[in-house]
């Protein structure tokens, strides 16, 4: 049976992380304990014996500094693909405010809602709002018809998940092993997508900073015990029935234990 190998690793700490602000798209750099989360996410994986063809980022220095120190660990030579579509989900005009004032001022309830609900997007940051033309410096490259002004998490899965379909799949078919790393909020729009996760699913689930995701997929058929020997043919994780039950086909790869390091 073939097996394909990809691994997500979000980056590490960041200035405004730490200071417990919106960040989004401002492009901010690592704290010195971002730094060391990169570090780590580098340790295990060379730890663990992973070996990348192609490496993947977003546009943003946090990411861009968290895959130079992996690199730089793996072994120069490995090409790193940039891409804008794998940036952090846009907070629109709630970048650069601090996510407990702001909760103060419009309630728990409504600040939920915008960093955690799928579809509800925050206020839209104003074109002529500094904090836009900030951001806007920072990523000459892409298409203005494409840049935000505020992003649900549905809208972010849906610039993230063509990516993965139109660049990333192909490649992991082809046997290159993948290392993606981005942002919370294009993770787990990948998650969402990878597993089938629901909307409410989804809205509970954090990814650690720096801490290897892996996933193992498989592109031939099986049979799937809990659904009396289904024949399945899909490419899928190996770790549950897809299509008919979503029950665990594999214990190992069906933990999720970022303690452990790497994280299956």
């Amino acid at each position: 049976m073939a097996h394909y190998e990809v691994v997500f690793v979000r980056h590490g700490e960041s200035t405004w992380n730490r200071k417990n602000l919106f960040t989004g798209w401002m492009d901010v750099p690592l704290t010195a304990r971002g730094i060391s989360e990169a570090k780590n996410a580098a340790r295990e994986l060379k730890k663990g014996g992973y070996e990348f063809d192609v490496v993947y980022a977003n546009l943003h220095k946090r990411s861009l500094k968290t895959a130079s120190i992996i690199l730089g660990k793996l072994g120069a030579g490995i090409p790193l693909r940039k891409e804008w579509r794998l940036n952090e989900r846009h907070y629109g005009a709630l970048t650069g405010l601090d996510k407990a004032e702001t909760a103060r001022k419009y309630g728990e309830r409504q600040v939920l809602l915008w960093r955690r609900s799928f579809d509800v997007r925050p206020p839209a940051l104003g074109r002529s709002d500094k904090r836009y033309v900030q951001i806007l410096k920072s990523y000459p490259g892409i298409p203005g018809r494409y840049f935000p002004v505020a992003e649900s998490l549905a809208d972010t899965y849906r610039r993230v998940v063509p990516f993965w379909d139109e660049a990333i799949v192909p490649d992991i078919k082809k046997g290159r092993r993948i290392l993606v790393i981005a942002s919370h909020n294009s993770l787990r729009s990948l998650v969402k997508h990878i597993d089938r996760l629901s909307k409410r699913e989804i809205l509970g689930f954090t990814i650690p900073y720096g801490v290897p995701l892996v996933y193992e997929f498989v592109n031939k058929p099986f049979f799937c015990a809990n659904c009396n020997g289904h024949r399945i043919l899909d490419f899928v994780p190996d770790r549950f029935c897809r299509k008919h039950c979503r029950a665990p086909l594999c214990v190992f790869f069906g933990c999720a234990r970022p303690e452990a390091g790497l994280w299956h």
